[in-house]
C-alpha cells in the first residue's frame, strides 16, 4: 500500500473515531457538465456526517519534494470544490486535511498563512504516526477586516 493510500485510510479512520459517518468516498461534485473528484488514494475527497453537520475533507499527503507545489495544487482544488458546493447549493463545510508534520513546518510561512486567511481555508491537521485528528482550524475571516486587508495589500504590493 502506498503512503497516499495509508494517509487516506488514516484520516478516514480518525473521522470515524470522532463520531463521523462516512457518506461518500470519494464525494462526487458536479459543476455543470464537469465532474470534480480526485482520483488518487489520499487525494480523494471524503464526505462525512455527524448529527446534521456535514463536511467534506480534501486529504493531502504533501509527498512532493516541494511543499509549495503541493500546497498550490491543494488550494486550487479546494477553491474548485467550494465553487462546486455553491453551484449545487450544498451547505457542507470543506476542510483541507494536512499532515501534522507539514502543518508544523510549512503553515507558518507567509504564503501559506495568507492563502489560508484570504481564501478562508478550513484546515484539519491529522497525525500520520498515531492515527488521529490533531486539530480542526475553522477561522472565519471577513474581507473588510484590517488584518485581511493588510495581508491582501502585502500580496498585491509584492506583485507590483
Amino acid at each position: 500500500m502506498s503512503a497516499k493510500d495509508r494517509f487516506h485510510q488514516t484520516v478516514r479512520q480518525a473521522l470515524v473515531q470522532e463520531g463521523w459517518s462516512i457518506t461518500d468516498d470519494p464525494l462526487l461534485v458536479r459543476y455543470g457538465p464537469t465532474n470534480l473528484k480526485v482520483g488518487l488514494g489520499a487525494e480523494r475527497i471524503l464526505a462525512a456526517q455527524r448529527d446534521t453537520e456535514q463536511i467534506a475533507v480534501e486529504i493531502k499527503s504533501f509527498l512532493d519534494a516541494s511543499a509549495v507545489n503541493d500546497f498550490h495544487a491543494a488550494i486550487g482544488q479546494y477553491l474548485h470544490y467550494q465553487l462546486g458546493f455553491k453551484y449545487n447549493g450544498w451547505n457542507r463545510k470543506l476542510y483541507l486535511a494536512v499532515p501534522l508534520e507539514v502543518y508544523r513546518t510549512e503553515c507558518n510561512k507567509l504564503l501559506f498563512q495568507d492563502s489560508i486567511q484570504i481564501f478562508n481555508v478550513k484546515i484539519l491537521v491529522y497525525r500520520t504516526e498515531t492515527p488521529g485528528i490533531e486539530q480542526w482550524i475553522n477561522r472565519r475571516v471577513r474581507w473588510n477586516s484590517q488584518e485581511s486587508d493588510q495581508s491582501l495589500r502585502r500580496v498585491v504590493s509584492a506583485n507590483e
